[in-house]
Protein backbone atom coordinates (compact mmCIF):
# COMPACT_ATOMS: atom_id res chain seq x y z
CA UNK A 1 0.00 0.00 0.00
CA UNK A 2 1.24 3.48 -0.87
CA UNK A 3 0.03 7.06 -0.41
CA UNK A 4 -0.73 9.21 -3.46
CA UNK A 5 -1.87 12.78 -3.95
CA UNK A 6 -5.62 12.81 -4.49
CA UNK A 7 -5.32 15.17 -7.47
CA UNK A 8 -3.17 12.55 -9.24
CA UNK A 9 -5.99 10.06 -8.72
CA UNK A 10 -8.39 12.31 -10.60
CA UNK A 11 -10.00 13.98 -7.59
CA UNK A 12 -10.56 17.73 -8.23
CA UNK A 13 -9.10 18.94 -4.92
CA UNK A 14 -6.33 21.31 -6.01
CA UNK A 15 -6.55 25.03 -5.28
CA UNK A 16 -8.15 25.57 -8.71
CA UNK A 17 -10.53 22.60 -8.29
CA UNK A 18 -8.92 20.75 -11.19
CA UNK A 19 -7.26 17.33 -10.96
CA UNK A 20 -3.81 16.52 -12.35
CA UNK A 21 -4.87 13.01 -13.30
CA UNK A 22 -2.22 10.35 -13.81
CA UNK A 23 -3.55 7.09 -15.29
CA UNK A 24 -0.99 4.92 -13.46
CA UNK A 25 -1.94 6.48 -10.11
CA UNK A 26 -5.63 6.00 -10.87
CA UNK A 27 -4.96 2.33 -11.60
CA UNK A 28 -3.18 1.92 -8.24
CA UNK A 29 -6.10 3.53 -6.38
CA UNK A 30 -8.74 1.59 -8.32
CA UNK A 31 -6.96 -1.69 -7.59
CA UNK A 32 -6.72 -0.94 -3.86
CA UNK A 33 -2.94 -0.55 -3.86
CA UNK A 34 -2.91 3.16 -3.01
CA UNK A 35 -4.67 5.57 -0.66
CA UNK A 36 -5.35 9.06 -2.07
CA UNK A 37 -4.78 11.99 0.28
CA UNK A 38 -5.05 15.77 -0.05
CA UNK A 39 -3.16 17.43 2.81
CA UNK A 40 -4.68 20.83 2.12
CA UNK A 41 -8.25 19.52 2.34
CA UNK A 42 -7.33 17.42 5.39
CA UNK A 43 -5.98 20.63 6.93
CA UNK A 44 -9.38 22.27 6.54
CA UNK A 45 -8.87 24.34 3.39
CA UNK A 46 -11.75 24.52 0.88
CA UNK A 47 -11.75 23.74 -2.82
CA UNK A 48 -11.37 25.97 -4.69
CA UNK A 49 -9.04 28.13 -2.58
CA UNK A 50 -6.43 30.82 -3.14
CA UNK A 51 -3.11 29.64 -4.49
CA UNK A 52 -0.46 29.25 -1.76
CA UNK A 53 3.33 29.06 -1.68
CA UNK A 54 6.01 28.71 0.98
CA UNK A 55 7.81 31.95 1.79
CA UNK A 56 11.19 31.97 3.51
CA UNK A 57 12.34 28.42 2.84
CA UNK A 58 10.75 25.03 2.33
CA UNK A 59 8.53 22.56 4.16
CA UNK A 60 11.28 21.65 6.61
CA UNK A 61 11.64 25.34 7.47
CA UNK A 62 7.86 25.59 7.94
CA UNK A 63 7.91 22.64 10.35
CA UNK A 64 10.79 24.27 12.23
CA UNK A 65 8.94 27.61 12.46
CA UNK A 66 11.31 29.54 10.17
CA UNK A 67 9.05 29.89 7.10
CA UNK A 68 5.35 30.34 6.40
CA UNK A 69 2.82 29.24 3.84
CA UNK A 70 0.81 32.16 2.49
CA UNK A 71 -1.70 32.93 -0.20
CA UNK A 72 -1.03 35.43 -2.96
CA UNK A 73 -2.83 38.09 -0.86
CA UNK A 74 -0.52 37.28 2.10
CA UNK A 75 -3.01 35.37 4.23
CA UNK A 76 -1.02 33.01 6.47
CA UNK A 77 -2.29 29.43 5.97
CA UNK A 78 0.66 27.72 7.67
CA UNK A 79 -1.48 26.15 10.38
CA UNK A 80 -3.73 24.43 7.84
CA UNK A 81 -0.74 23.07 5.91
CA UNK A 82 0.86 21.65 9.08
CA UNK A 83 -2.46 20.21 10.27
CA UNK A 84 -2.94 18.53 6.89
CA UNK A 85 0.59 17.13 6.92
CA UNK A 86 -0.01 15.66 10.37
CA UNK A 87 -3.26 14.07 9.18
CA UNK A 88 -1.46 12.48 6.21
CA UNK A 89 1.28 11.17 8.51
CA UNK A 90 -1.37 9.59 10.75
CA UNK A 91 -2.96 7.87 7.73
CA UNK A 92 0.46 6.58 6.70
CA UNK A 93 1.25 5.26 10.17
CA UNK A 94 -2.20 3.72 10.64
CA UNK A 95 -1.77 1.82 7.36
CA UNK A 96 1.90 0.88 7.68
CA UNK A 97 2.77 2.92 4.60
CA UNK A 98 6.46 3.45 3.81
CA UNK A 99 6.23 5.01 0.32
CA UNK A 100 4.34 7.95 -1.23
CA UNK A 101 3.96 9.44 -4.71
CA UNK A 102 2.91 13.06 -4.42
CA UNK A 103 2.27 16.03 -6.73
CA UNK A 104 5.39 17.88 -7.85
CA UNK A 105 5.99 21.55 -6.95
CA UNK A 106 3.13 21.75 -4.43
CA UNK A 107 3.65 23.60 -1.13
CA UNK A 108 2.27 20.46 0.52
CA UNK A 109 3.37 17.60 -1.70
CA UNK A 110 6.37 18.92 -3.65
CA UNK A 111 9.45 16.71 -3.44
CA UNK A 112 12.82 18.29 -4.22
CA UNK A 113 11.40 21.36 -5.95
CA UNK A 114 8.74 23.91 -4.92
CA UNK A 115 7.72 27.44 -5.87
CA UNK A 116 9.71 30.13 -4.04
CA UNK A 117 6.85 32.10 -2.44
CA UNK A 118 6.89 35.03 -4.86
CA UNK A 119 4.02 33.79 -7.08
CA UNK A 120 6.20 34.51 -10.10
CA UNK A 121 6.57 30.92 -11.30
CA UNK A 122 10.12 30.68 -9.95
CA UNK A 123 11.04 27.36 -8.31
CA UNK A 124 13.82 26.40 -5.95
CA UNK A 125 15.04 23.26 -4.25
CA UNK A 126 13.11 21.95 -1.28
CA UNK A 127 10.15 19.88 -0.17
CA UNK A 128 6.56 20.79 0.62
CA UNK A 129 5.29 20.61 4.20
CA UNK A 130 3.73 17.14 3.95
CA UNK A 131 6.72 15.68 2.12
CA UNK A 132 9.08 17.09 4.76
CA UNK A 133 7.04 15.56 7.59
CA UNK A 134 6.76 12.19 5.86
CA UNK A 135 10.51 12.11 5.22
CA UNK A 136 11.20 13.03 8.86
CA UNK A 137 9.28 9.91 9.75
CA UNK A 138 11.16 7.58 7.41
CA UNK A 139 8.66 7.49 4.56
CA UNK A 140 10.14 7.56 1.06
CA UNK A 141 8.55 10.21 -1.15
CA UNK A 142 8.70 10.60 -4.93
CA UNK A 143 6.81 13.10 -7.04
CA UNK A 144 5.05 13.28 -10.38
Amino acid sequence: MILVSSCLAGIPCRYDARPKTNKDIMTLVDSGQAIPVCPERLGGLPTPRPKAEIFGGDGEDVLNGFAIVHTDDWKDVTESFVKGAEAVLKIAKDNGIRYAILRANSPSCGCGCIYNGSFSGVKHGGDGVTTALLKRNGIIVDSI
